[in-house]
């Protein structure tokens, strides 16, 4: 398999505990979007990848090519596969809940769209959009903390390479952060991670649930173990739920499955956090095999010298 190498992420790593994604945590039902979406798609002939333009460019559809099946939940502006950071409180108010900073890919709760500054699409080069984000909870632009997304398909393969360059001022406090934020069908109701060598299954409830896996990647699966599996490498733990809304399932549904990578970030002004992501569709058994070879082949490229200098991932421990 010819998958990109992933760049060396040159930072001091800090590990101070895990915790639950407040944001996640609370009910995420919320205003919903007319259908006015504004949609472009990469097809390789093996799996279709599209984003809504009109919220941030974010992913809301993933099917295996010449299929309708969209295995991914776009009820709100919320419920994409989006880049989305926590800071401190800030006055802010998400439906009479204090909030905190809180820029999120696709636009505010209220349903005020994200702004797209910059975007193209070419079947070689991929996809690529420049975002100003929007306040979770106030709605509010965040200029001061651009987006950037890169999108390539190889094979039954999705790389999506996210880049925050931050220049507001410094949060105080460390926090969970996904990366990414990944909203799916709730017909994809099985959750499996890989302990000890051996996958390990479970149904998340409501609120959030936290978990860790060995081999850096999770998988949400149906019955017959068909599902989608997401690989964000050097990130072991997530945090997870699932929302059961009216019931209703499907890409508008209310009800959803969530699962996000996390790792401790405290946002600092001037910094740039830039990291990458997988996501394939298939078998329990394909998206392992996939996996590993994706992680077997970049192993090599994880010792070697960063050829892209400008990707930073910052931790901090205080």
């Amino acid at each position: 398999m010819n998958f990109e190498k992933l760049p060396i992420i040159s930072a001091f790593l800090f590990w101070v505990g895990l915790f639950l994604l407040n944001a996640a945590a609370e009910d995420p039902g919320s205003q919903r979007k007319p259908s006015n979406d504004q949609w472009a798609f990469l097809d390789n002939g093996t799996i279709r990848i599209g984003v809504d333009k009109s919220r941030g460019a974010c992913i809301g559809f993933f099917a295996e090519a010449g299929t309708k099946r969209n295995v991914l939940n776009h009820y709100d502006h919320g419920r994409f596969i989006q880049q989305s950071y926590y800071g401190d409180p800030d006055g802010s108010d998400w439906n009479g809940k204090p909030w905190r900073y809180n820029p999120i890919q696709g636009g505010s709760w209220r349903g005020k769209d994200a702004h797209v500054l910059e975007f193209s699409i070419d079947a070689d080069s991929g996809l690529y959009a420049k975002v100003e984000p929007r306040h979770w909870a106030s709605g509010k632009p965040c200029p001061e903390a651009i987006m950037e997304q890169w999108i390539t398909l190889d094979g039954p393969v999705a790389q999506v390479r996210c880049k925050l360059t931050y220049s507001g001022k410094d949060q105080r406090t460390t926090r969970s952060q996904e990366m990414p934020a990944v909203f799916v069908d709730a017909e994809l109701k099985h959750l499996v991670s890989i302990q000890q060598e051996k996958p390990v299954r479970r149904v998340p409830g409501w609120p959030n649930e936290s978990g860790s896996t060995s081999e850096d990647w999770v998988a949400y699966v149906d019955d017959k173990d068909w599902g989608i599996g997401i690989l964000t490498p050097g990130t072991s733990e997530f945090t997870c739920y699932r929302y059961r809304g009216d019931g209703k399932s499907g890409p508008r549904g209310s009800a959803c499955s969530y699962v996000a990578p996390i790792r401790k970030v405290r946002l600092r002004g001037g910094e740039v956090i830039e990291y990458e992501f997988y996501l394939t569709l298939g078998s329990l058994e394909e998206i392992r095999s996939r996996f590993t070879a994706l992680r077997e082949e970049n192993q090599e490229a994880a010792n070697a010298v960063d050829d892209r200098p400008n990707i930073m991932m910052l931790f901090t421990d205080d």
